[in-house]
């Protein structure tokens, strides 16, 4: 709402009288709410936004445009954009009625034009934005996203904003390799598990992770070691020579966060895993 004030001047014989000042304040008619339908967001990841505009008024308001700035931020003088709308996800209802698509540019920044919101009703826009790489994907990453409405039924823009902070887990992948690649009976062979994590927490013994594997054919005289530390069957891994069966012992693998790194004018971040190395070494 806006407070606005007059003031006369009354003249006579060259000498002014000012009156009294008059307030009057302008309702506002339209309200706006936005919501996104995932708390957190990761790299990559679609965010489903849920814009609410409501007219408390008498008549319909009509001709108005909506702009998202895809939670665009500033970068040492550059404007920077961590969200991307997804093509043709822009869905429109009045009083829950389905409407006509309206005129979107995907930007950035987001517009759509074209909106009516009846009297006394309300219009619910859906759309979809993907995470980009200048989303923030450290544990305290937040995307701040604001929503702008225009028109000339409005004295003033009305705004709303929501937030969505970065998903704090880590992210695993592992990968296993054997060498030699070509061996004969009674050969040593080395097993070397690779284990990545792009996410922005660690992975600690609390986390009681394990890796599991059957080896065939079975190995005998086993030596194993994590980052180059040597382990001990039974405190750390437990194997059965009869089977080929092989587990870590929950709570000794361990895997640092990633590390990200931001280009200063683009904005991009690039991620640097963390990395752990599981090495079993035995003979066929």
């Amino acid at each position: 709402m806006a407070i606005f004030s007059n003031q006369a001047t009354l003249t006579v014989g060259g000498v002014s009288v000012d009156s009294n000042i008059a307030y009057g304040e302008i309702l506002d008619v339209l309200s706006v709410t936005k919501t996104a339908l995932e708390d957190t967001y990761t790299q990559n990841e679609v965010v489903t936004y849920v814009v609410t505009l409501r007219n408390t008024g008498n008549t319909v308001l009509t001709g108005l445009t909506v702009t998202d700035n895809l939670g665009a931020y500033d970068l040492n003088g550059n404007t920077v954009y961590p969200l991307t709308y997804e093509t043709d996800t822009v869905a429109v209802f009045a009083d829950g009625v389905p409407q006509a698509t309206p005129a979107v540019t995907a930007g950035p920044p987001l517009v759509i034009t074209g909106i009516s919101v009846p009297a006394d009703g309300d219009v619910v826009i859906v759309y979809q934005a993907r995470v980009n790489a200048a989303a923030n994907p450290t544990a305290q990453g937040i995307i701040v996203n604001t929503v702008t409405v225009t028109g000339d039924g409005l004295s003033a823009p009305v705004t709303a904003t929501e937030t969505v902070t970065a998903e704090a887990a880590p992210a695993l992948n592992i990968t296993k390799s054997i060498s030699p690649a070509q061996v004969v009976d009674n050969d040593r062979v080395t097993y070397t598990f690779v284990i990545t994590n792009t996410g922005n927490t660690p992975v600690i013994a609390t986390d009681n992770a394990v890796i599991t594997d059957t080896f065939d054919p079975i190995l005998t005289n086993l030596v194993v070691t994590y980052n180059g530390t040597a382990w001990t069957e039974g405190t750390e891994y437990t194997y059965n020579a009869a089977t080929g069966a092989f587990a870590t012992v929950a709570g000794n693998v361990t895997v640092p966060a990633a590390t990200y790194t931001q280009d200063p004018v683009a904005g991009i971040y690039t991620v640097t895993p963390g990395v752990a190395t599981l090495v079993v070494t035995g003979t066929i």
